[in-house]
């Protein structure tokens, strides 16, 4: 059973989310530079592990959270791969 508080704070949380996401994804399009665009894939791996977290609030699941540190160290390992590449030229040594 949900607080009335979270009935109504999710669902707004969620379009806050995606309405971030797609702020993200216009940053990656018409980025400037190739790190600003590294830089908006990082926030936006990171807004849809916070929409996978909110939506394992929202229906009382733990795939969601699974989904959620999956894509977080998904995330985590793609950042540092393009990081590496811009810095060095390559990824493998």
């Amino acid at each position: 059973m949900t607080s009335p508080v979270l009935s109504w704070a999710l669902p707004i949380a969620l379009f806050i989310l995606a309405l971030a996401m797609a702020c993200c994804l216009i940053r990656v399009l018409r980025g400037p530079s190739a790190q600003d665009r590294v830089l908006a894939l990082d926030c936006t791996y990171l807004n849809g592990m916070l929409i996978m977290l909110v939506l394992g609030i929202y229906y009382g699941s733990t795939n969601y959270f699974e989904a959620a540190l999956l894509i977080a160290l998904l995330g985590f390992a793609s950042s540092t791969a393009m990081a590496k590449f811009l810095l060095r030229g390559e990824v493998i040594e």
